[in-house]
């Protein structure tokens, strides 16, 4: 007898490396929602303690649980909880997002049958220079049905280097709520007034402070523009172990009086209407949430060209693209940035919006999902009757 899986309702387990404040940790929460939406039987598992995002979505009623791993820590002892867990729920698919929950999902395939794992890698190069890790994915990539980049430049760095076959690679996005992160210029008046923006130009940074994002990079760049235009206050949004380090150097370089550190934050679509322009200055990256939102709000974009950048700001258009790593460049788009008038970067904020909707929308990549998980499904059904 024939199942027919695109009405099937389907049994996922969605584990994580974590729940904390990242994008990616958002994805998972929010692709989990959707699933569920959509009539699916839905269990979210973080590999370490939760973190803001995960407490929040336990709250609201999700079927969230924890390995209560130390982060960076291997803890062999959780296999044969989550051996257990998968045994007792029997789902039909697991989807693991991120590289420790990457390989730990490959791992626990040798000592259970579950007929569907999709690996999720939210970065052109999750080693950060530990090779190990390339290692690690190249030797269990048999040991899953498909490996997903949220960047297509994800996904030819990941078959170059030999991390997955061809055959076994795909891209999906990730998605925005396009109806939630929208420009309201009555939340922007609001916004401004209630932090004193004035008239300044505003320029907004949301993220942790950690390597990859290479705030020391965004911070030389805006000391340069300053030196031309003082007129412009740049706000950060953001936590990270870096943090201190980076309000020491704006101290160094005078520049205080024009710097903002706002920690974290749960009004960033807040945020995002009170800005003038994004700034990006990350070292590398897989698909940047924070651009799709930035866009989403019709915020122009100056971004370095790294990972999955180039497919989220339309160069010339809704944005600019600069090399990274290269403040001197940086601060040049910007310049370039406040210098064009009003109207025009309002222009380019709306074609950025435009973008998004039609490629990045929930609706869209959420359904791609969903085809994909029926379609292996269906193809391990076939399989099993040969």
């Amino acid at each position: 007898m024939q199942i027919s899986f695109e009405t099937m309702q389907h049994k996922i387990l969605i584990l994580s490396t974590s729940l904390g404040l990242g994008g990616a940790d958002q994805q998972v929460i929010e692709l989990a929602s959707n699933l569920i939406q959509r009539g699916h039987q839905v269990k979210i598992l973080s590999m370490v303690p939760l973190g803001v995002m995960g407490l929040e979505a336990q709250s609201d009623g999700f079927d969230i649980a924890t390995l209560n791993m130390s982060p960076g820590v291997p803890e062999p002892r959780v296999i044969p909880k989550l051996i257990h867990l998968i045994n007792d729920w029997q789902p039909h698919i697991i989807h693991s997002h991120m590289l420790h929950a990457n390989l730990l999902a490959r791992i626990v395939r040798l000592f259970t049958r579950v007929p569907v794992i999709i690996c999720t890698a939210h970065s052109v190069d999750e080693s950060e220079g530990a090779r190990w890790r390339d290692i690690a994915y190249r030797f269990t990539d048999f040991l899953c049905d498909l490996t997903i980049n949220t960047s297509k430049a994800g996904v030819e760095r990941y078959i170059q280097i030999k991390l997955v076959q061809r055959n076994k690679a795909r891209f999906i996005p990730n998605f925005v709520n396009t109806n939630k992160f929208n420009f309201d210029s009555e939340l922007r008046s609001n916004i401004r007034s209630k932090l004193g923006l004035g008239d300044k130009f505003i320029w907004l940074a949301v993220g942790r402070f950690d390597p990859l994002k290479d705030y020391p990079n965004t911070i030389k760049a805006f000391a340069i523009v300053l030196k031309q235009n003082s007129n412009a206050l740049l706000i950060i949004a953001g936590i990270g172990k870096l943090k201190s380090d980076i309000e020491e150097l704006v101290k160094e370089i005078e520049i205080e009086s024009n710097v903002r550190f706002l920690g974290a934050r749960s009004d960033v679509v807040a945020l995002m209407n009170g800005a003038d322009a994004y700034l990006k200055s990350s070292a590398w990256e897989g698909m940047p949430m924070v651009l799709l939102e930035a866009a989403a709000t019709q915020l122009p974009i100056i971004s370095t060209d790294v990972g999955g950048s180039k497919e989220t700001v339309l160069d010339g258009e809704s944005g600019f693209l600069v090399p990274s790593k290269n403040p001197q460049a940086l601060a040049e788009a910007m310049l370039k940035m406040i210098a064009i008038p009003e109207v025009e970067r309002l222009q380019m904020g709306q074609k950025g919006r435009e973008f998004v909707v039609a490629n990045y929308s929930t609706e869209e990549v959420v359904t791609q999902w969903e085809h994909l998980y029926c379609n292996l499904l269906e193809q391990r059904q076939i399989a099993a009757s040969i």
